[in-house]
């Protein structure tokens, strides 16, 4: 598609994180099974359930463009969750696999914020008031996320893991 104004790069963007949402579902669901903190595993529900949310919210807004979110296959998601996963495949203490998934999923949050900032903003620009709204809560429940999952990692993961190699040595 060939970007020749705002409203086609704001749809391209939603498509983006149309496609991003989707990925995260699939990597969350991986996650999940993964962790072996249950307030870890607990959060990544959490966060699954959210993260449809959001999907539901991008659905909504091609709903009102009159327009499909199919289309784009957001790579930029999929390589920040393949070296998530090549990460936590490195980690032999599960403490450190923890610390890793909290790592990955901080990865996934920035890349979902800078992406809904933009988003955010060319709504706000293009006038479409509705479609903006959306996406600030959803940018607002990203930035939550991301402070919910550094509060853990400082508050218990890191420690675990740091703990781990003390274990090892």
């Amino acid at each position: 598609m060939k970007l020749k104004s705002l409203q086609d790069l704001f749809v391209d963007e939603l498509r983006d994180l149309y496609s991003a949402e989707n990925q995260i579902i699939k990597a969350l669901q991986k996650m999940i099974k993964s962790a072996s903190s249950e307030e870890l595993k607990n959060a990544f529900e959490e966060h699954l359930q959210q993260t449809k949310t959001h999907a539901n919210r991008l659905e909504q807004i091609f709903e009102e463009l009159d327009l499909s979110p199919k289309g784009k296959k957001c790579k930029g998601i999929e390589g920040v969750i393949e070296e998530g996963k090549e990460t936590m495949s490195q980690a032999e203490d599960p403490s450190v696999c923890d610390a890793a998934l909290i790592a990955a999923a901080q990865h996934v949050e920035h890349y979902e914020m800078a992406g809904y900032g933009c988003a955010r903003t060319y709504a706000d620009t293009l006038g479409i008031r509705k479609a903006a709204g959306l996406l600030q809560q959803t940018l607002e429940e990203e930035k939550e996320t991301d402070e919910k999952l550094t509060q853990l990692a400082e508050e218990m993961i890191n420690q675990q893991a740091a703990s781990a190699g003390n274990r090892n040595t």
